[in-house]
């Protein structure tokens, strides 16, 4: 009869471990990513340079500014590994770094980094050209192009491609932020 007892253990053991698997995946997707929360996070970008744009021009601590806008947008220090190319690098092309984060949004004296978020801005406007969530809803990642104009009303056309992940709290942060100027033909 002992024999007859073990099975129904073993039954019971793999429904648990099902349920635990099952309930593991369900805390995984039960708050995914949406288009929607994509689209918000880009806009709150697009204010914050244009934000630390204008704490420079009211001669701010548009350091703190842009500092305050790389840790709400951007995911370093959460143990994710951040890869980021913007647009005007090319001698220090990746920003592995807050502080090299910072560096280009600011500027460095005797660096390549001229401060690209004190030009400064009046709008960001988006055009995504898609955005793909992963199945899990852990994941986006949108590409298209986004235009900076600046105070003499002119757009900056710039492509980018841009991933989030959601951190503890719900937010979406950037964990992939690549960006170019357009191919222009000689």
């Amino acid at each position: 009869m002992n024999k007859f007892m073990i099975l129904p253990v073993i039954g019971v053991s793999a429904l648990t471990l099902a349920a635990c698997d099952s309930a593991a995946t369900d805390t995984a997707t039960a708050n995914p990513i949406t288009e929607t929360e994509v689209e918000a996070a880009q806009i709150a970008w697009g204010e914050g340079i244009v934000a630390i744009g204008q704490v420079f021009t009211a001669e701010g601590d548009f350091s703190a500014r842009a500092a305050e806008h790389i840790a709400t947008h951007y995911a370093y220090g959460d143990d994710a590994t951040i890869l980021f190319k913007p647009t005007l690098a090319s001698e220090d092309q990746f920003r592995e770094t807050t502080e090299e984060a910072l560096s280009y949004f600011v500027g460095t004296e005797g660096t390549e980094d001229g401060g690209f978020a004190i030009a400064p801005y009046t709008a960001v406007r988006w055009e995504n050209n898609g955005t793909v969530i992963d199945e899990d809803g852990d994941m986006a990642v949108a590409m298209g192009n986004y235009f900076f104009t600046g105070t003499d009303g002119n757009e900056t056309k710039v492509e980018y491609s841009f991933a989030y992940e959601k951190d503890d709290a719900g937010d979406l942060k950037i964990v992939l932020h690549h960006s170019s100027l357009p191919f222009s033909p000689n």
